[in-house]
């Protein structure tokens, strides 16, 4: 049975999730499967289930034990797979593995008038720098291919019947015939039967949650609806708006499927202005989920308590209501009037990235100040882009760490020791969490550029490579005297493709320990 979970806040998704898991499985071994959409999302419901899953009564003393969290495209790919009698670590069709008979491909062919677009975007074979793109350019292509059978499979079916022309088409059909197996799109009706009349091909527990989904592909929701011919499956997703669910229940229920944007009656039914910039995931994750005769729907509400700003905007959002504006002359001002001390919602005005993250330091200790029985656990901070508040994040909360000549921490005394807030980021890439990895990719980058001496330097200050040639502080700013002596103005020139070389002003000479870090940058423990 397919069960349909909705909230309008995470904490009643949470609560209604929690009251799933707390009833065991028969088998007190078998592991709880929980699909998420982010690491974000699983780190945030781990904390949340460990306050309930377990704990005594009235206390917070809980565990979250025993519980996987695959991504959903690795949950249904695997069934797919599985049930097509396809090891799926074995799938040749993933992108990781298909890019390399793909590339294979694309070498033979390159330079055919069928694949002459793909041919002027790579250039020259020759050229070293052309063809050093060629592999991010087939990981792209390999990638898009994965993407057509899950959102598209009718488009790939119509390339395996010669339906299409065109390079990507023709490309697809070759890839196929390299690997010499139907891919996922092809294998998708028949894993489905097969998931239907044998639920024991797979590995997977008698229930099974996905949590906090904004969007699903409709062939994810063939495969679900096949697992739950014998399974409990939930789908626990957030919607806003109730009547908004209704509304949007009432327009579909007389008519077949949408599956086209443009055919979408249901675009202009959202009355409140956020709903309808916003809300365009809700409402087609709603239309993907139609109901069926297999679907139970639960609808678990939460009210936000207190007349704060904050909760009139959420009441008004789940009412799917216009809020009240400024009145026109001569008309009243419906608009109620708020409390003095009402900071529900606050916006700061900042000059740069820098001044963001401490203004959000500032407020959070603020905040922690005045409610004794706020946790860290129960703050989230949001941002648009991970990768570069990351830095000023672990600069600006981490503040309250001082570190001596022996790198051990030495707390300052009280009185004049800034706050310490301990901080864990999420969803960060992950060249940028394996330090080796992101070393790795730096040289790559570098490879195909000409090197600075600020470059150079900066790669003999990355973790991996001072640890490597046990690089300390003083050998770094040796090595900036040393360069700065030098005159150094430039070093590979990969347009060239010339060896490695330094061109000096003067007499200046290089060093031995320099030309270690050089010759052995790419070496790794």
């Amino acid at each position: 049975m397919l069960h349909l979970h909705r909230a309008e806040r995470a904490d009643g998704l949470v609560e209604a999730l929690g009251t799933l898991l707390a009833d065991p499985p028969a088998d007190p071994f078998a592991p709880e499967v929980v699909s998420v959409p982010t690491r974000g999302m699983e780190r945030w419901l781990t904390q949340r289930l460990s306050a309930r899953l377990g704990a005594s009564e009235g206390r917070a003393d809980g565990i979250c034990a025993n519980v996987e969290f695959p991504f959903p495209h690795r949950l249904v790919g695997d069934a797919v797979a599985t049930a097509s009698g396809i090891d799926p670590a074995e799938d040749p069709w993933r992108p990781e593995r298909s890019v390399w008979p793909l590339l294979e491909v694309v070498d033979a062919h390159l330079g055919e008038p069928w694949l002459a677009t793909l041919s002027a975007h790579l250039g020259d074979p020759a050229d070293p720098v052309r063809r050093a793109r060629r592999f991010a350019t087939v990981r792209h292509l390999a990638d898009l291919f994965d993407r057509y059978a899950l959102h598209r499979p009718e488009l790939v079916l119509g390339w395996r019947d010669g339906k299409a022309d065109g390079w990507q088409a023709e490309l697809w059909r070759r890839l196929r015939d390299r690997l010499g197996q139907p891919g996922p799109a092809e294998n998708l009706a028949g894993a489905c039967a097969r998931l239907e009349r044998e639920p024991a091909r797979l590995d997977l527990p008698e229930r099974l949650s996905l949590f906090g989904l904004t969007r699903l592909p409709a062939a994810h929701v063939r495969v679900l609806r096949a697992l739950a011919a014998a399974r409990e499956v939930h789908v626990l997703l957030l919607h806003p708006s109730p009547v908004l669910w209704e509304r949007v229940a009432q327009a579909t229920a007389e008519r077949g499927p949408i599956v086209r944007r443009r055919d979408d009656a249901t675009a202009a039914l959202a009355r409140h202005p956020l709903m309808a910039s916003w809300g365009r995931d809700a409402r087609e994750l709603q239309l993907v989920l139609a109901p069926a005769d297999d679907q139970v729907d639960h609808h678990h509400p939460v009210e936000p308590a207190g007349e704060t700003l904050l909760a009139r905007i959420q009441a008004d959002v789940r009412a799917d209501r216009s809020p009240p504006g400024a009145p026109l002359p001569g008309h009243r001002d419906e608009r109620l009037p708020l409390a003095a001390d009402d900071c529900s919602v606050e916006v700061h005005g900042c000059h740069g990235r820098a001044r963001q993250v401490e203004v959000v330091r500032d407020a959070i200790l603020h905040l922690l100040q005045d409610d004794p029985g706020l946790e860290p656990r129960d703050i989230i901070v949001m941002c648009p882009d991970i990768e570069t508040f990351a830095p000023l994040v672990h600069a600006t909360f981490g503040a309250g760490e001082v570190v001596d000549e022996d790198e051990e921490l030495d707390p300052l005394p009280a009185e004049v020791r800034p706050p310490d807030l301990r901080v864990r980021l999420a969803d960060r890439s992950l060249r940028q969490t394996n330090p080796v990895l992101g070393v790795v990719a730096q040289l790559v980058d570098l490879a195909e550029q000409r090197l600075t001496a600020s470059q150079v330097l900066d790669l003999a200050d990355r973790e991996p490579v001072r640890r490597r040639f046990r690089f300390d502080d003083d050998d770094l700013a040796r090595l900036e005297d040393w360069v700065a002596e030098s005159g150094i103005r430039w070093g590979l020139d990969a347009a060239h493709r010339a060896p490695f070389k330094l061109e000096t002003v003067g007499a200046g000479t290089w060093r031995a320990g320099l030309d270690r870090v050089l010759v052995g940058m790419a070496m790794t423990e």
